[in-house]
């Protein structure tokens, strides 16, 4: 089997691509011939030893992928061969071309989805959801205010806020990007790169603000969102992908009657399994609607998983970013 493997904690440079021997089928265990991998930011940051979740070196990065069932140990029910599927790991294993994996991190492949779209499905959208409806409670009729609203969790938070039946204002660092990000639902889009957000949004809301702000960037975006945030509002703390962990002013959070809420989808997983299975099993039922579908912008082979890495850090992606592993 192929598959990428981080040996230092030196950043995507120092991943190397390596043939190895398949491992072995144990007792409830499937093997899974991975045809897609998801790159999300946490792989990233995982590679240089800056993410909360911090593997056992050696490792291989991805935590997301998709497939095709093709060997089943024999205590194994509900799992057949040929099974097409959306796989999640934990350790990460997602950047390879196999994988063995028990059946309960396995979930259907939705009908009319390719396996690209499958490994690109549940972690941008499921860290939405979970944000917005747990910890966010978004309701009907509130303004929903999303940053990096092109990136892959950002272009997810529009989905599924105009699902929620939310007026959805949202920001980007281009015109094209925003084409893809309105196409998609949001109601307003701010070029940030021309226009003073924090201005708009109270120009867009009568002065009142955004009911709920989802903010996966921090740094000066963190900033400028607690003064133009509704009174009573909350701020969703999805990460920092802007480089800058910024401090909050608690004269401000005092002032708005506003709520700073941080959002770890997957670590609420491990405290809260009914709660995430509830919310994979309502995006599936969303996927087979077609209600939800990722947008990819870029397909790369497994071998220049460098060049597809730097896609996102370079803020060069619309959507979702996938390797193909097969």
């Amino acid at each position: 089997m192929r598959r990428v493997v981080c040996r230092e904690l030196a950043g995507p440079e120092s991943l190397r691509l390596e043939e190895v021997p398949s491992p072995p089928l144990g007792p409830g265990q499937v093997r899974v011939a991975l045809h897609a991998a998801g790159i999300n930011f946490p792989d990233i940051l995982t590679t240089f030893g800056k993410y909360q979740h911090k593997p056992p070196l050696p490792f291989v990065p991805g935590v997301e992928a998709a497939g095709e069932v093709v060997e089943v140990a024999a205590d194994v029910r509900g799992v057949k061969l040929g099974d097409k599927v959306i796989t999640r790991h934990r350790p990460p294993g997602g950047y390879a071309d196999e994988a063995v994996l028990r059946p309960a991190v396995l979930h259907p492949l939705p009908a009319g989805f390719t396996y690209v779209e499958g490994a690109t499905f549940f972690v941008g959208y499921h860290t939405a959801y979970h944000a917005l409806v747990q910890r966010g409670r978004l309701e009907p009729g509130q303004v929903l205010l999303v940053h990096g609203a092109a990136g892959g969790v950002g272009l997810g938070a529009v989905e599924i806020g105009k699902l929620l039946g939310a007026t959805v204002i949202a920001t980007g660092s281009s015109d094209e990007k925003l084409a893809v990000v309105q196409a998609r639902g949001a109601d307003h889009v701010i070029n940030y790169s021309r226009e003073d957000f924090r201005e708009k949004v109270k120009a867009l809301t009568d002065d009142r603000g955004a009911d709920v702000i989802y903010d996966p960037v921090g740094g000066d975006v963190f900033d400028q969102s607690l003064r133009c945030i509704a009174f009573g509002g909350r701020l969703l703390v999805i990460g920092f992908a802007g480089g800058r962990i910024p401090a909050l002013p608690a004269n401000l959070a005092l002032l708005k009657g506003c709520a700073v809420v941080g959002v770890r989808a997957g670590e609420n997983g491990r405290h809260h399994p009914e709660v995430s299975r509830a919310n994979q099993q309502a995006l599936l039922d969303w996927a087979a609607a077609g209600k939800l579908k990722p947008h990819i912008s870029h397909q790369l082979p497994l071998e220049r998983f460098v060049e597809a890495m730097a896609l996102l850090t370079d803020r060069k992606a619309v959507g979702r970013v996938a390797l193909l592993t097969r």
